[in-house]
């Protein structure tokens, strides 16, 4: 092995080992947000879940989303109780889509990788990891709408994010905490907030 090919293996080394220690830290879920607050809600307001009848017809599911959702809205100053004035509907809509991934960086000869969705490969021997190269991307969106005793709207948002995690609970987790960044006065507009969670 001469000098350039043994300067290519350390370069190589050096990046995966780089890659596998980024792999080790948080996680970023950096999301969409658009929230609106036509009304103030005064802070540790009360409030209980309130189900449309398309998700009465799947109360273990229901369940599961709230208990995320109420989880973000403690955080945020808000406390369940039955037979609350406030009333919040929260939803969740998820799809998933595989795209293969085409772009990668290849150092020396018969060495190379991709970062992301893409492959690890020696020589010609294919794919050290076969099937990474086709890892599904999931799209995930929450929305929370809180109607008053009067049946008005006193706040809306809507949280989205794309990418790898296949983790639904703490992705939808994350996007309730960010459809409340800034509760009971958010921004106005479409806007980034960056939530971190474990690996």
């Amino acid at each position: 092995m001469n000098k350039a090919r043994v300067a290519i293996f350390f370069v190589a080394f050096f990046a995966f080992a780089s890659l596998l220690a980024g792999c080790a830290g948080p996680r970023l879920i950096d999301t969409q947000v658009n929230s609106f607050a036509p009304q103030a809600i005064s802070s540790g307001a009360i409030y209980q879940f309130e189900r449309l009848p398309s998700q009465m017809a799947d109360p273990m599911g229901q369940d599961k989303l709230e208990k995320l959702a109420e989880q973000a809205m403690a955080k945020a100053g808000l406390r369940r109780q039955n037979g609350a004035a406030l009333a919040v509907v929260v939803t969740a809509v998820q799809r998933q889509e595989s795209t293969p991934y085409q772009s990668g960086i290849n150092i020396g000869w018969g060495l190379g990788w991709a970062f992301g969705n893409g492959s690890i490969g020696i020589g010609h021997r294919g794919p050290l990891f076969p099937g990474i190269g086709a890892q599904p991307s999931y799209w995930r969106q929450v929305s929370l709408i809180m109607r008053n005793a009067a049946g008005q709207v006193v706040f809306e948002s809507h949280a989205s994010h794309e990418g790898v995690w296949s983790d639904s609970d703490a992705v939808l987790g994350a996007l309730f905490d960010a459809a409340l960044q800034g509760f009971p006065n958010p921004p106005g507009g479409v806007r980034r907030v960056n939530i971190e969670i474990p690996r």
